[in-house]
């Protein structure tokens, strides 16, 4: 390869990956930059990055897009949930980067839409998956600032804990139980979770959340009405079972936030599709997947809606021509499992059918399948990060210049021409719009 077409090469990488084309990099003298809890939103770069989330212990950052709609939209909340954050006794930091800019950062955080929000707890990134109105916002953020285990001394305390609580995280509460039991359990799902325990309680409150003995473990997951109770053994074996296993309603509803959810979560779900989940005799299929649910918490039972999420139901081959209900088991990936003679359960005596599909699956009467269809190349496209985007178009430069340079030098060489750059610069952010569908970040 001539020298040329190399540097050439370099200049194209360079341009996609925002690396400054220079001999050395430029230090501004001054040393590591200084920041203060002022209650504004920082402006993040490359050159400060790394300086502010090891000066604050708690910082959100915005991966923003200048030209996202979305991202421009969720700014000014933003700046109204910074002062309230900043004052908290253990402040909490907002920052924004543009990830569009400052690529290499968004690389490595694996930014794949805007905007993306992540919290960095002692350095240590979590994707945020939270309300982005202010006021909900901030009541998300309290939850990683507080005690692992709060410890509650009368009825009073439990209802003011769980109102302060929200609705973004299942609450255990336990009753009769030493701090200590749970301390351990509480730390390590922090980020999932609230917990407490209660001192003194009355029988009352024993009745409104339905236990009769002490100690119980109770769980509540608000957004969903759900509630469920564990009376021991307390190893933290079994109480490990149960927190996890209840960190998810009995049945889910399948959308872009609950399938972020899941993915830390290794069980199989037994996904149901129906025609439209808001609908009466959808509502009483679910209510037999909850009873199923009970028995079978080794797997995730979810539902999702053909009117509500098309291109999702398409990909396992339901739409609104396929006879439904329709069950699968599917491993979270590329891959489901129909059991033989359930793919579609009837709408008379379902309970019963829902118990054979169980049992043929757990038996091995399945055909395992792929997911896939013309709709499911939008939903991969929505998981593809930027390295993909721009380690494709770099290939497709480097083959033009290639091909270009070959025929000659005597030929005017066309790649990197004013127009033409102008025409792939302006090109740039529309590719990436439909590569991000940064409509999947939308509140």
């Amino acid at each position: 390869m001539t020298k040329r077409v190399f540097l050439s090469i370099t200049v194209i990488l360079c341009c996609l990956l925002n690396i400054p084309i220079s001999s050395s990099s430029s230090s501004s003298g001054n040393g590591e930059q200084t920041f203060s809890v002022n209650g504004k939103v920082l402006e993040l770069d490359e050159s400060n990055f790394d300086s502010a989330i090891s000066t604050f212990d708690f910082v959100l950052v915005d991966f923003y897009a200048p030209w996202c709609g979305h991202c421009k939209r969720l700014s000014p909340q933003l700046d109204e949930a910074a002062p309230i954050l900043a004052s908290l006794k253990v402040p909490i930091v907002i920052a924004k980067l543009n990830a569009d800019k400052y690529t290499r950062l968004a690389r490595k955080y694996e930014i794949d839409g805007f905007p993306s929000l992540k919290i960095f707890m002692h350095g240590d990134p979590v994707d945020y998956y939270g309300p982005r109105k202010p006021d909900l916002l901030v009541r998300y953020l309290k939850k990683f600032v507080a005690p692992d285990v709060a410890v509650l001394n009368s009825d009073s305390g439990v209802t003011e804990f769980i109102e302060a609580a929200g609705i973004s995280f299942p609450i255990y509460i336990g009753f009769g139980l030493d701090e200590s039991v749970i301390s351990t359990l509480a730390i390590k799902y922090k980020k999932k979770a609230w917990f407490s325990v209660v001192k003194d309680f009355s029988e009352d409150i024993m009745v409104l959340y339905d236990f009769d003995k002490v100690p119980a473990l109770v769980s509540l997951h608000p957004s969903y009405n759900e509630k469920s109770i564990f009376y021991g053994p307390f190893e933290e074996e079994f109480l490990e079972d149960f927190i996890k296993q209840n960190m998810f309603p009995p049945v889910i509803p399948i959308n872009h936030e609950t399938l972020k959810a899941l993915k830390d979560d290794d069980r199989k779900i037994v996904l149901t599709i129906v025609e439209d989940d808001t609908e009466e005799k959808s509502k009483k299929t679910f209510k037999l997947l909850k009873a199923a649910a009970s028995a079978n918490r080794d797997l995730i039972f979810g539902y999702v809606g053909v009117k509500q999420w098309d291109d999702f139901a398409d990909t396992f081959g339901a739409n609104k021509k396929t006879k439904l209900p329709k069950m699968v088991i599917w491993d979270g990936d590329v891959e489901y499992f129909s059991v033989i003679g359930f793919e579609s359960i009837d709408e008379e005596d379902q309970a019963t059918q829902i118990s054979q599909f169980l049992e043929g699956y757990k038996e091995g009467r399945t055909i395992k399948k792929s997911i896939g269809g013309p709709s499911f190349i939008g939903f991969i496209n929505s998981l593809i990060g930027m390295r993909t985007v721009f380690m494709l178009v770099f290939v497709v430069a480097v083959i033009i210049l290639i091909q270009t340079i070959n025929k000659g030098d005597n030929e005017p060489l066309r790649v990197g021409t004013r127009d033409e750059a102008d025409t792939a610069s302006s090109a740039v952010p529309e590719t990436e719009k439909k590569e991000y569908r940064s409509g999947d970040k939308e509140d």
